[in-house]
């Protein structure tokens, strides 16, 4: 497939700048993928879709604050200083903007004595970084930073974004993104899903800077994809794998969570593990494990659209995306949630 297979016009104004007023309160469209029978709803109504003997799997990823501005130690000039992943202690991963106006050995300073050196270039336009000083805590440097709001919101990142840019269920510290989907999730409504007999189990994956990054190949094949770390434990892997013997759905809350599912996955079977994965999922694909997708409305061109197209089909997600689009529905990381059957 091309990239311009995936290509769709999107009104400005649909791109969600601020979450819903409420959690849970979003509109929910429902994609049937064997009748493309679509209904709408507001999510809440998600629980109305389980039924005993399923299982709900989440990504507990926690975003950090991973955007830092200060200034270059001799000339003043601004610099942000995006980080990426942790290294060491005090030596990170980042990206560095503008990159022209640094080279290594050079300092940057930030508020409360904090600052950070740049020590190499690593390629692809990351570079080592080490902060200081002696002894400074990850909490201290992630007291400095903004929320990575993606390049679409057209805003500076707010208060209301160190509450709402995160799930309820975050708990591991390591993303540059928010695993979107779960955000609309309350704890009432997971509570209200594990009532009816549902057991929600628990992955991780850690998003990563490429998920803002355009695919610029028009052989969509041919696109490499960065990795990220997942963790999938004993016990989500049992539960997982059980409920699908004995016939429950396994529904997957995000295309992070199904990316790093698909990565295991081994005849329908899931095994525990953790690792790298750069899984890259486009039509056609086989699905091995999941049965019900919860995801948000995606970007043209994107991987995550291409994901989402190879679980229903290209022709069905963007139809549905046109309807949506004439229901009024919000688009992107802050805006309304779809869930595929």
């Amino acid at each position: 497939m091309k990239l311009e297979d995936f290509d769709f016009f999107l009104p400005r104004e649909l791109i969600a700048q601020y979450p819903a007023e409420k959690r849970g309160g979003s509109k929910l469209l429902v994609l049937d993928r064997k009748t493309g029978r679509i209904e709408h709803r507001i999510f809440s109504d998600i629980v109305n879709y389980f039924s005993n003997g399923d299982v709900l799997c989440i990504n507990n990823t926690r975003v950090i604050p991973a955007r830092l501005f200060g200034k270059k130690e001799k000339t003043k000039g601004k610099i942000e200083i995006f980080l990426l992943r942790k290294i060491e202690d005090t030596i990170w991963e980042a990206l560095i903007r503008p990159a022209r106006r640094v080279k290594p050995g050079g300092c940057i300073i930030f508020k409360k004595g904090v600052g950070c050196r740049i020590k190499e270039k690593n390629g692809n336009g990351k570079w080592k970084v080490e902060f200081f000083p002696d002894g400074i805590t990850e909490h201290e440097i992630f007291s400095l930073g903004d929320m990575p709001i993606p390049p679409y919101i057209k805003r500076n990142s707010e208060q209301i974004d160190r509450y709402r840019y995160q799930t309820v269920y975050a708990e591991r510290e390591g993303s540059v993104a928010s695993p979107t989907a779960g955000l609309h999730f309350t704890e009432k409504i997971l509570s209200d899903i594990e009532e009816k007999g549902v057991k929600i189990v628990k992955i991780l994956l850690h998003i990563g800077i490429g998920t803002f990054r355009p695919v610029k190949v028009e052989d969509i094949r041919q696109h490499k994809m960065e990795s990220e770390y997942y963790e999938i434990n004993h016990d989500t892997a049992k539960i997982i794998n059980s409920s699908r013997k004995e016939g429950g759905s396994i529904f997957v809350v995000g295309t992070s969570s199904t990316r790093a599912l698909e990565s295991v996955c081994y005849d329908t079977r899931l095994k525990d593990g953790r690792g790298w994965t750069d899984k890259f999922i486009y039509p056609p694909y086989n699905f091995q494990l999941v049965d019900h997708l919860i995801t948000n409305f995606h970007l043209p061109k994107t991987t995550l659209l291409m994901l989402v197209s190879a679980f229903a089909s290209k022709d069905m997600i963007l139809g549905a995306y046109e309807e949506a689009k004439c229901k009024g529905y919000s688009f992107f990381s802050y805006g309304d949630a779809m869930l595929i059957l």
